[in-house]
């Protein structure tokens, strides 16, 4: 089967209590410097272009499984106010790294009920685009899920108008090959059972599996069979202060599964592992 029906196949079959990553963001100041340190560890990125707002450009890792790892930053000559206003302006100059989340549905106003009949805050619809290097138009409607800013603890949603596979693969193919796609998103929180609580009541989600994270300083709550890794502790706690409970790591899956494994946070400048 063609990647790309594969992909429209399962976007067709989600429950709407699925959590189906569409794509991380990672935020900075430096769109270049970004990607020259994700290709540091062996990553490639492809210059995916600036968003309409004005204030954002952005560059893509995409991978077979449809999900991205976008990189986020300020344009070379951002509309001050646009980017003042910008949900993510705080992370992107303050150099957050992992920042926000989003899943895929194929309607967006149905699961904005759906969450809403769970007693989750849905804020409105928001539509917006971006035009590729290529010239190729891009557009698609989002909706922020809960008070924290956009993706930041729960997902954001969102929703194409233009194909899919024109946002996710700039070159009509994933950008690398040894990575099945984004697997885990770990989440810094304040209360790890309060926000154990917030997503069993969002997503009808079984209990989790706790465990210690020595590397991270943290406690962990895992919800198996779902991206959702929440972190609690003493080396993620300044994180917390600064950026507020939102992602502290990504985690890639691998044609191999195992253990995680770290890529050098140094030569990064944030977390990104492979399991």
């Amino acid at each position: 089967m063609h990647l790309a029906s594969f992909i429209f196949l399962a976007i067709a079959t989600l429950n709407a209590a699925d959590l189906r990553i569409d794509h991380v963001s990672v935020s900075g100041s430096d769109l270049k410097k970004m990607q020259a340190r994700l290709a540091s560890v062996g990553i490639a990125s492809e210059y995916g272009g600036p968003h309409s707002n004005g204030a954002t450009e952005m560059a893509v890792t995409s991978f077979a499984d449809g999900s991205y790892l976008e990189l986020i930053a300020i344009q070379a000559k951002p509309d001050p106010k646009a980017l003042e206003a910008h949900y993510w302006s705080k992370q992107m100059r303050g150099e957050a790294g992992p920042t926000a989340w989003a899943v895929r549905v194929g309607d967006v106003s149905a699961e904005a009920a759906r969450l809403k009949t769970a007693g989750v805050q849905v804020f409105p619809l928001s539509r917006s685009g971006r035009t590729r290097p290529d010239g190729v138009r891009l557009d698609w409607e989002t909706a922020r899920v809960g008070p924290e800013s956009n993706g930041a603890f729960f997902p954001f949603l969102i929703h194409d108008f233009t194909p899919r596979e024109s946002r996710a693969f700039p070159s009509g193919k994933p950008t690398v090959a040894g990575f099945t796609g984004i697997k885990r998103v770990v989440i810094a929180v304040r209360d790890i059972k309060a926000s154990v609580q917030r997503f069993q009541k969002a997503y009808s989600l079984p209990a989790p599996e706790y465990r210690d994270d020595p590397s991270l300083g943290a406690k962990l709550a895992v919800f198996e069979g779902t991206p959702v890794i929440l972190a609690e502790g003493e080396g993620l706690r300044e994180r917390v202060e600064r950026f507020g409970e939102s992602p502290c790591a990504f985690v890639l899956g691998s044609k191999k599964p195992g253990a995680i494994r770290w890529f050098e946070a140094e030569k990064l400048g944030w977390r990104l592992g492979v399991e």
